[in-house]
């Protein structure tokens, strides 16, 4: 995983905590290109012709993480789990602003078989996948991240749990139980 060195990000991160705006504007400096790699992996999900595109999904984290002031920072695996998860809600929020379903739009399924096959879909359901998403969330946590990291983030099984701080063998165990139970969920 081509990321900033974690003890600066982490060091950065503690002194935007403590009220240090110039801490948070050298952060961004420094992570802007994972989070332009995360934005991209992101919009290959998207349909055709989306309307945002990966450099504004960014722009709009920024803003977004910009207005967080509550967050203990840990590391810079959450911060770039914070990231991640606040360009979903972006097209989640745009996909229920353009609200398909009430307007007699398509819903389409989510295919879960594999990574590498579903990264190069444009067939995703946002919303579907958002909601369950959150159900899996509240009834565990670490599956929801996994599918978070592996679906979005685009990282292997080897970077998830370097990133959750776990061995592959439960990255892997773990999403397959989030793929069966979301293939369940979401009934695709």
């Amino acid at each position: 995983m081509s990321t900033p060195p974690a003890n600066e990000v982490s060091q950065l991160l503690v002194d935007w905590r403590k009220g240090d705006k110039a801490a948070f504007d050298k952060l961004m400096g420094l992570v802007h290109p994972e989070l332009r790699r995360i934005a991209r992996r992101y919009m290959r999900g998207e349909r055709a012709g989306h309307t945002l595109e990966s450099a504004a999904l960014v722009n709009e984290a920024y803003l977004r993480l910009m207005d967080v002031t509550t967050i203990d920072w840990q590391s810079r695996a959450h911060f770039f789990a914070v990231a991640a998860q606040s360009m979903r809600r972006i097209l989640v929020d745009h996909a229920r602003n353009r609200n398909y379903a009430k307007r007699g739009g398509v819903q389409q399924k989510l295919s879960l078989s594999e990574a590498d096959r579903f990264a190069n879909k444009r067939d995703v359901n946002l919303v579907a996948l958002d909601d369950a998403l959150k159900a899996l969330a509240a009834m565990d946590e670490r599956l929801s991240m996994i599918v978070e990291l592996r679906f979005f983030g685009g990282l292997t099984i080897e970077e998830a749990g370097e990133v959750l701080g776990v061995s592959h063998t439960i990255v892997e165990r773990d999403w397959s139980i989030a793929r069966a139970w979301l293939r369940r969920e979401i009934g695709g």
